[in-house]
C-alpha cells in the first residue's frame, strides 16, 4: 500500500475536502485526486461518496481510517526507535502548540533547545489546545504544549508544567472598573466576549457562573487570545484572561471568593516511542518550576478545572 496515497485519504477525511487535503500536504487538487483513485483501485473499493461540493466516508473508508492511522504511527514509531539507536539528538520535531503558549511561554525554551540540538529541525504547529490534543491522539505531532484539559484518558499522559491564573478584565473606562466592589452578578449583566465554547479556557469560566447559577451575556467569541484582549481594551465588552496578558490597557476586576485558574503543560502519546528530539525538548520543559505529571481520568481524580 503506498504511504503517500494513504496520507491523502486520511488528509481528505480529516479535511473533508480535495483542496484543503491539497493545501495540508503541498499538493495540487488534482494531484490529491490521482492519490485517492490509485488507493481505490489497489483496494477495490470507493472510499468516499462525492454528492455535489460535499463528500463523506463511505463504510469502506470508515473502515480504512483508523488502520490508516494505525500503519502510519507504527512506522513512524519503528522509524523513532532505530534512530533513537544512534542517540544522536536530530532529526525533526514535531511540536504543536496553542499561540497563546507559543507566543507567552515557549520563546526562551526554543531559544535554548535550537541552540543545544541545531541538528533538530523545527516543527511547529500552532493550533486550538483541543485540536492539538488530537494531534497527539492520531499521531500527527510528537508532544503538544497546550492548556491542559480538565482530564486526560490514557493513552495521553499530561503534564502540568504552568499554574496560569486567569482575571475577569475590563478597559479602564468600562462601567464596572468604576464600581468599587464587583459581583459575578454584576459582570453577568454585561457582554462579555468569550473563547469558543469548545474550549478548555471557556468551560473553566462558564462553570463558575453555573455554579451561581448565571448565564454571563457572551455577544461574541474569538479563539486568539489577543483578539479578545484588543475587544476588551475598546471598551465593549469584558472577558476573562492570563494574568500574564494584563498591562494599562486592560485592567483587573477583583471579584472577592472568586479565583480562577487554568494548568499548562504538555501531552504526549505513551504507547508510541518518542525520538530523541522530543524526548530532550520534554526534560527542558520539565526543568521549569512546578512541573508535575497529572493524574489521568482512570484514576478517579475530579475535574481541575
Amino acid at each position: 500500500m503506498d504511504l503517500a496515497n494513504l496520507n491523502a485519504f486520511i488528509a481528505i477525511a480529516e479535511t473533508g475536502s480535495f483542496s484543503l487535503a491539497g493545501e495540508r500536504l503541498h499538493l495540487t487538487q488534482p494531484a490529491v485526486s490521482k492519490r485517492l483513485a490509485a488507493l481505490e483501485l489497489q483496494l477495490g473499493v470507493r472510499l468516499f461518496d462525492r454528492l455535489g461540493r460535499e463528500i463523506g466516508l463511505t463504510e469502506a473508508g470508515r473502515a480504512l481510517l483508523p488502520r490508516a492511522y494505525q500503519i502510519l504511527s507504527v512506522l513512524d514509531d519503528t522509524r523513532r526507535a532505530l534512530t533513537n539507536l544512534n542517540g544522536d539528538v536530530s532529526g525533526r520535531l514535531c511540536l504543536a502548540t496553542s499561540h497563546h503558549i507559543g507566543l507567552h511561554r515557549l520563546p526562551p525554551l526554543l531559544r535554548t533547545f535550537t541552540r543545544t540540538h541545531p541538528e533538530v529541525t523545527l516543527d511547529i504547529r500552532f493550533l486550538d489546545s483541543e485540536v492539538a490534543y488530537e494531534d497527539v491522539l492520531h499521531g500527527r505531532a510528537e508532544l503538544a504544549v497546550i492548556t491542559l484539559a480538565p482530564h486526560t484518558a490514557p493513552p495521553v499522559r499530561a503534564i502540568r508544567v504552568w499554574d496560569d491564573p486567569l482575571d475577569f478584565v475590563v478597559a479602564p473606562e468600562h462601567p464596572l472598573a468604576q464600581m468599587a466592589e464587583v459581583t459575578l452578578s454584576d459582570i453577568a449583566a454585561y457582554p462579555a466576549v468569550f473563547p469558543g465554547d469548545n474550549t478548555f479556557t471557556h468551560h473553566i469560566a462558564q462553570r463558575l457562573f453555573e455554579r451561581e447559577e448565571l448565564k454571563p451575556n457572551i455577544s461574541m467569541s474569538t479563539n486568539y487570545l489577543e483578539t479578545i484582549k484588543m475587544m476588551v481594551s475598546i471598551g465593549i465588552a469584558w472577558s476573562v484572561l492570563p494574568r500574564t496578558m494584563l498591562d494599562d490597557q486592560v485592567v483587573r476586576l477583583p471579584v472577592p471568593g472568586v479565583s480562577l485558574e487554568r494548568q499548562l503543560g504538555y501531552i504526549v502519546h505513551t504507547e508510541r516511542t518518542l525520538s530523541n528530539a522530543a524526548r530532550a525538548f520534554m526534560t527542558l520543559l520539565d526543568s521549569e518550576q512546578g512541573a508535575c505529571i497529572l493524574p489521568s481520568a482512570t484514576d478517579n481524580v475530579a475535574e481541575a478545572e
